[in-house]
């Protein structure tokens, strides 16, 4: 299992708008993408002084099926123009890890 983790802040006026924005029409993109290997993805969010952090983690078989994602170079960031025009900054990259164990409570 490999875990894509990408960071990305907006300000504290267009948070909602983002949020909005990956709930309705990225994360339901990504699914619609029908990606073999792809597991799921989970948002975070964190309010700080200067602007709001979003996380997202998303769950892949394998490297090829972040490719699949992402494409050759996988640990380039996904971030379509709407996403572009609301965001304050990125991650030009994500950070990738193999996921040694997940165990539920």
């Amino acid at each position: 299992m490999i875990s894509r983790i990408w960071h990305g802040w907006t300000s504290h006026a267009n948070a909602e708008t983002y949020e909005r924005l990956l709930r309705s029409e990225i994360f339901t993109g990504i699914a619609e993408r029908d990606i073999t290997g792809f597991e799921g993805i989970d948002l975070l969010r964190r309010d700080g002084g200067d602007g709001v952090e979003f996380v997202t983690i998303m769950w892949f078989t394998s490297l090829d099926a972040v490719r699949a994602f992402a494409g050759p170079d996988y640990e380039l960031a996904v971030v379509p123009p709407a996403a572009r025009a609301v965001l304050a900054r990125f991650d030009a990259r994500a950070a990738h890890y193999e996921v040694r164990e997940r165990r539920p409570a």
